[in-house]
């Protein structure tokens, strides 16, 4: 086995950039998710509701970030290191963690609705999961700090469907090929570790998936599939489920082509 491909998402529900190499961190690959648009009531806007977001692109750079979108200048923005505080929840349902606020009227013309841009400056305060504060750190990311794709168990999902739908559909950070179909469901089961040169991760549960799949990551419109496809096929206790979420453990870099070994 081995890595395919590696993705972050700087800004949540942003289109993604691809990497040759990433760094891991205890919350997740380097600068994934640190950033998110929020809205009055300090709950960040993911593509369920907005899937404009896709049209969003990002370039980082040292101590920022570069935004653009169709039909606006773009923005450079720095890391608020002494803006306003806020607290953030990803859900309504989850804990507050507190962020700095960057800029607004950007982010509020770009989404259409009033809109705030806020940076995570420690990463390390908001829980896995968003609910139980002894979970360990995440970023902005839904719930666990990476998450894990496999190539052949897009090819079965895809043998399932009438028009076969890219990876990009599930924006995952790491997509692995060389692996079995649905392998990752047995390490997931197990708890199985797995190691890319002196990076160690952990397998966590299976990723429920929701209606952001069914969006074109390029063009942001939408569709039923691939969600359908997965609710006959791959129905379990925990929802419908494709990829897995992944917990570093031991820290370091990731580059495309690595070998990925499963630690028993």
């Amino acid at each position: 086995m081995r890595i395919a491909s590696l993705h972050t998402y700087p800004v949540k529900g942003c289109h993604r950039i691809d990497h040759d190499v990433a760094q891991v961190e205890p919350w997740g690959l380097a600068g994934d998710r640190r950033w998110a648009m929020i809205d009055a009531d300090g709950v960040a806007f993911t593509q369920r509701e907005h899937p404009r977001l896709t049209q969003l692109r990002v370039r980082t750079r040292p101590g920022g970030l570069e935004l653009a979108a169709p039909g606006l200048p773009g923005l450079s923005v720095d890391e608020p290191v002494d803006g306003p505080k806020e607290f953030v929840r990803v859900f309504s349902g989850h804990l507050p963690t507190p962020a700095r606020l960057a800029e607004s009227e950007w982010s509020s013309e770009f989404l259409g609705a009033p809109a705030r841009l806020v940076w995570q400056a420690d990463a390390g305060t908001r829980p896995i999961g968003g609910r139980d504060p002894a979970g360990g750190p995440v970023s902005f990311a839904d719930g666990y700090p990476m998450l894990l794709a496999n190539e052949a168990s897009l090819d079965a999902l895809n043998h399932w469907l009438d028009e076969p739908v890219p990876m990009t559909r599930f924006r995952p950070n790491l997509v692995i090929a060389g692996a079995d179909r649905w392998a990752e469901d047995d390490w997931s089961a197990r708890g199985v570790r797995l190691q890319i040169g002196d990076v160690v991760l952990r397998a966590g549960p299976g990723c429920p998936r929701c209606v952001v799949i069914t969006t074109d990551q390029e063009t942001g419109e939408k569709g039923r599939e691939p969600l359908f496809a997965l609710g006959k096929h791959r129905r379990f206790e925990d929802g419908l489920l494709f990829a897995l979420n992944i917990v570093p453990e031991v820290l370091g870099s990731l580059r495309v082509g690595d070998a990925v070994t499963v630690l028993d």
